[in-house]
């Protein structure tokens, strides 16, 4: 396993985290799998052989299933292993069961303590944005709960760029703890993120965490043009997240993983995978699995190095478009460009 510094702080996690979401199958989660505490204990397992040290989960996950079977499954073991949590979605019916007020956030924070048998969260996400709370009373809370020891460090999930500025300067303005990092979805098929959150991430060294590494499984070579959907999927279920707007190109980047991977021996998953884990400021990538081979598969992708040549033919495949500013900026200003607009950049050369 290799560890990366997550963004400006100390913290050094592994390049592969533990997704938690299939733990539970509670409602809606259901679709994706219904794991137990038993099967949990066994992914764990494998997770730890290969040197995972960070497990993600949240509040939301089966409405505190997960939090709770990922507690219990890692036993004596939970405290000596880093766990991010997340807040803001509707976990009931109430008029404060969501978003990212004092009220909820520091209850909520102190009832996935409760489910997981822990004193503090490594890593406390706001899940994603609340335009209706003001960022003060969020980062106050936040604030709050890192001075009484509950939370060590914070991050965002699912923030615009706009998002993560404005909740930075907040804090840089009344001294609260700023992001550390960013939970985002990016992938070879979802390159959004390199518009403007990669170039944040670098500019002010947010550690980024990626969510749905594979596309919900899409990018792992198992699901191929004009080839039935297998009937275990989560898309087979009728899970549609994340959403493709583009079939033809999702499986031609599918093919090239493929090739790339048959040539060197080696699953279309972990050559997506290790892109993934070359881009800029991306710390780790957050996987989930089945089965103990899944994970041992994913785990092996941070061994291996692109070729340039391979890294072109995936660049050239799943390219996105120049936007404006950017193809003016390219072109007028490129003896100007920094570190962090090169994050973008970079992919137009």
């Amino acid at each position: 396993m290799k560890y990366r510094t997550l963004g400006r702080s100390g913290l050094k996690v592994s390049a592969i985290t533990m997704g938690t979401f299939t733990f539970g199958g509670r409602g809606d989660f259901g679709m994706t799998a219904s794991q137990s505490v038993e099967d949990a204990q066994r992914l764990i397992g494998t997770c730890l052989d290969g040197g995972v040290n960070l497990f993600d989960t949240a509040n939301m996950y089966s409405l505190g299933l997960s939090e709770e079977i990922l507690g219990e499954a890692l036993g004596d073991k939970r405290d000596d292993v880093l766990i991010s949590c997340k807040a803001r979605m509707r976990i009931g019916d109430g008029p404060n069961d969501e978003g990212a007020s004092r009220y909820h956030l520091i209850r909520e924070c102190e009832r996935s303590l409760t489910r997981l048998g822990r004193d503090h969260i490594d890593i406390y996400y706001m899940h994603e944005w609340d335009g209706l709370t003001p960022l003060d009373e969020t980062l106050s809370a936040l604030d709050t709960l890192v001075t009484q020891g509950k939370v060590r460090y914070i991050g965002c999930s699912n923030y615009s760029g706009w998002h993560v500025m404005k909740a930075l300067g907040v804090s840089d303005l009344r001294n609260y703890p700023r992001f550390v990092t960013q939970q985002i979805h990016y992938t070879l098929e979802a390159r959004e993120a390199e518009y403007e959150l990669l170039p944040i991430a670098v500019d002010q060294g947010l550690g980024v965490l990626v969510w749905s590494p594979l596309a919900a499984g899409l990018l792992s070579g198992a699901h191929r043009r004009h080839k039935p959907v297998p009937a275990d999927s989560r898309q087979a279920k009728g899970w549609t997240e994340p959403p493709i707007r583009d079939e033809e190109r999702l499986w031609n980047i599918v093919d090239v993983l493929v090739e790339i991977g048959q040539s060197r021996g080696v699953s279309a998953a972990q050559i997506a995978l290790a892109w993934l884990l070359d881009r800029p400021a991306v710390t780790s990538a957050v996987v989930g699995g089945l089965t103990e081979a899944h994970f041992k598969d994913n785990i092996a992708a941070v061994d291996i190095e692109l070729t340039d040549e391979e890294s072109a033919r995936l660049a050239a495949v799943s390219a996105i478009p120049a936007l404006y500013p950017y193809w003016h900026q390219h072109n007028f200003a490129a003896d100007r460009l920094s570190e962090a607009d090169w994050a973008l950049h970079r992919n137009y050369v």
